[in-house]
């Protein structure tokens, strides 16, 4: 059978979806692999790093008789209308925003996985794309607001005088959270957190920051994520972080549960009363904004800080983004190989999970909403 690797088409999108290290791995399960020329170059690998690793680089007609197709970004829907029916495609799908890309795979009967809807279990962990990415997008979170705050981030002793560590707030301690936490901490801040579950509290701590304690109830909800919160419990959290929002010099937000809007987490108010020069780093903006104001992108002055609104935040770092993604995918691949042959079985919870179109249907019923309220 034939995988396929796209080049990437959509702004600000440097990951590729397989790496050449990770080229033996397909090959070695009796199927052919075929790379779009051009499709590793933002992450730094030449077409003949993939013909040296196994695989065939093609031109435009990458396409052309694809059994298989691996992006990072879900294909346009006029390519996947151009897919034979049967044809399988694995990628992000934020299914309830890429309606016309899932309308066209029904139509088409082309058979399209989510990497979002692979199910929080341990047996798919070497498959969660989310978390791969998040701790990326944690890591590079810290290097931005190091690299825009006016002042050192360790404390420094000198004969001129002390300089005093600079003040971190964290909220949100997912992976993307305490990939930032420990960030912050080796680059010597004094690091605070904050999050809604009470099983944060220790993992927080145990990489060396203070634990934000709010007499508030925890909200401890499925496979990792928070359970949605009232709007009255929303403003009463806003309220009690305030104060630890004005007291920082740098505040990191991450909070974001896939499929829904991100919780507002700090009003403008709260990010106007930092200090002269404080940033604020907003890694859930594309999804609605853990920070009121905040836009995908976007640098903006509110008050004395410095707002900054994530965008494609691991892509920013695509090589190694890249060969997480590419584990990930090789690892759903493979679960579904057998005998040169990807079959998916419908039975399997991994499969059935991440599957959002099958035989000419779409399989989970928001999507379906999605599609008939567009």
């Amino acid at each position: 059978m034939k995988v396929v690797v796209v080049a990437e088409t959509r702004e600000h999108e440097h990951r590729v979806a397989l790496v050449p290290e990770l080229v033996a791995r397909l090959v070695g399960a009796g199927l052919e692999v075929v790379v779009e020329s051009g499709a590793g170059r933002h992450a730094m690998h030449a077409d003949s790093a993939y013909e040296d690793a196994g695989a065939r680089v093609v031109g435009a007609d990458a396409l052309d008789g694809a059994d298989v197709v691996l992006s990072v970004q879900p294909l346009d829907p006029v390519r996947v209308a151009a897919l034979r029916s049967g044809a399988i495609t694995a990628s992000f799908l934020p299914a309830t925003e890429e309606t016309d890309v899932v309308r066209a795979a029904r139509d088409a009967g082309v058979t399209a996985f989510s990497v979002e809807l692979v199910p929080r279990i341990s047996r798919a962990q070497s498959m969660d794309a989310l978390t791969s990415q998040a701790l990326v997008a944690g890591y590079r979170g810290v290097l931005v607001a190091a690299e825009r705050l006016p002042r050192f981030f360790p404390l420094s002793m000198t004969a001129a005088g002390t300089v005093p560590p600079a003040e971190v707030l964290v909220l949100g301690a997912g992976v993307a959270g305490l990939q930032a936490i420990a960030t912050a901490r080796r680059l010597g801040a004094r690091v605070s957190a904050y999050d809604v579950r009470a099983a944060a509290a220790e993992e927080t701590r145990s990489l060396g920051a203070q634990f934000v304690e709010l007499d508030l109830p925890s909200l401890e909800g499925s496979g990792g994520y928070a359970r949605e919160m009232t709007e009255d419990r929303a403003q009463q959290q806003r309220d009690l972080l305030a104060p630890y929002v004005s007291a920082s010099d740098v505040l990191i937000t991450t909070a974001a549960v896939p499929g829904r809007t991100a919780p507002l987490l700090v009003d403008r108010t709260a990010v106007e009363q930092m200090r002269t020069g404080s940033v604020v780093v907003d890694l859930a903006a594309e999804t609605g904004g853990n920070v009121e104001g905040s836009v995908p992108g976007a640098e903006l002055a509110v008050g004395p800080a410095t707002l900054i609104g994530g965008r494609n935040v691991p892509s920013q770092l695509p090589v190694h983004a890249s060969r997480l993604y590419a584990a990930n995918l090789v690892n759903l691949v493979l679960l579904m190989t057998s005998d040169g042959k990807v079959t998916p079985d419908l039975a399997d919870e991994i499969v059935d999970g991440a599957c959002v179109t099958h035989d000419g249907a779409v399989r989970h019923e928001h999507v379906r909403e999605a599609l008939e309220g567009s």
